[in-house]
């Protein structure tokens, strides 16, 4: 920092210190009437002030200049309470920023974890693909593993397209029943093959959703259901509605999930009991589908009992979708 620069920033203290010395010396010209002015004694004066005056910036200036060295290495004093207020701004700002960071990390740790998850998931179909065509080939195994390797590239897919969600969504009036029809038809062999039998209980449900993100729940929750559901065993699709919401109940009599792993299956890359022993799973399908629920508005809770049933709730607001009236209004 040069001098000249300096002094540029502490005009108020040159300007203050004019006027201290001009005013006393026009109130002395005036009343000595012009006559008993002593002119030399008048610069002896000016000329010890403007010492004082330098020596004051000098001593500023190396205070500046120290403070200045000492920012980069350790805490310093400030020399005004603008500074003072500046310097915690700052340190706010760094918090911001480690806490901004941390969270970049977190993120970056998740996206590793589920793709180190991912591709160990999908060797185990590609494994078996590849047995099947040494073998004669079952055309039902097929099936079903390709379903398997297409549900893990879905997952992917929409797990990267979390962050950008609000650039790929449109809101609009979608038949649950319908999708899940479509879904169910799908599936279609794996029901036939596990003796599965399904059943709908409503003819329509109409919400207000993206029809394609809410396939793509509606197709976890149906998977998960498939998976834990043993032979011969029931699915079943119902509504339920009320003035405040409308719901999709996604009911199955399967092995049913253990009291401890339920508050806990809609985390990220969780399995539990369950998945640990019954199946391998990355234990990303739940956890993508309640996160997306949530950015539609919408929210999934489960109940069950083990060895008895596991019943999933799609819960959706009664034609309030916020997403939907501000895409609306945007159209508009």
């Amino acid at each position: 920092m040069t001098f000249l620069r300096y002094l540029a920033y502490e005009k108020s203290y040159l300007y203050l210190y004019l006027a201290g010395f001009l005013i006393p010396a026009v109130v002395f010209y005036t009343y000595s009437h012009g006559g008993d002015w002593v002119w030399g004694t008048f610069f002896y004066a000016f000329a010890l002030s403007s010492i004082m005056l330098l020596g004051f910036l000098l001593f500023r200036y190396q205070q500046h200049v120290r403070v200045i060295r000492r920012m980069k290495s350790e805490d310093y004093d400030s020399l005004s309470l603008e500074g003072e207020f500046a310097q915690q701004h700052i340190e706010e700002l760094k918090k911001q920023h480690i806490h901004e960071m941390n969270q970049v990390q977190e993120r970056q740790h998740e996206h590793y974890d589920f793709i180190v998850s991912w591709f160990h998931e999908i060797k185990t179909p590609i494994a078996v693909l590849r047995l099947l065509q040494q073998t004669d080939m079952d055309a039902n195994s097929l099936r079903e593993e390709i379903a398997k390797i297409e549900n893990y590239v879905d997952q992917a897919l929409y797990y990267a397209k979390l962050d950008s969600f609000n650039q790929d969504y449109a809101i609009q009036n979608c038949d649950v029943i319908q999708i899940s029809k479509e879904i169910v038809k799908s599936h279609s062999k794996t029901f036939f093959s596990k003796k599965i039998r399904i059943g709908l209980q409503a003819e329509t449900l109409v919400v207000q959703s993206d029809p394609k993100w809410l396939q793509f729940i509606i197709n976890q929750l149906l998977t998960n259901s498939l998976k834990y559901t043993e032979l011969g065993g029931e699915i079943t699709i119902s509504v339920f509605e009320t003035p405040q919401e409308k719901q999709l109940l996604i009911r199955d009599s399967g092995i049913g999930i253990s009291p401890k792993d339920l508050p806990r299956i809609f985390n990220r890359g969780f399995t539990g009991e369950t998945g640990r022993t019954y199946t391998k799973s990355t234990g990303m399908g739940l956890y993508l589908a309640q996160q997306l629920s949530n950015k539609l508005g919408h929210y999934i809770d489960c109940t069950s009992e083990a060895a008895v049933y596991t019943q999933f709730i799609v819960h959706f607001p009664n034609d309030n979708d916020p997403y939907f009236m501000r895409q609306k209004t945007h159209n508009e």
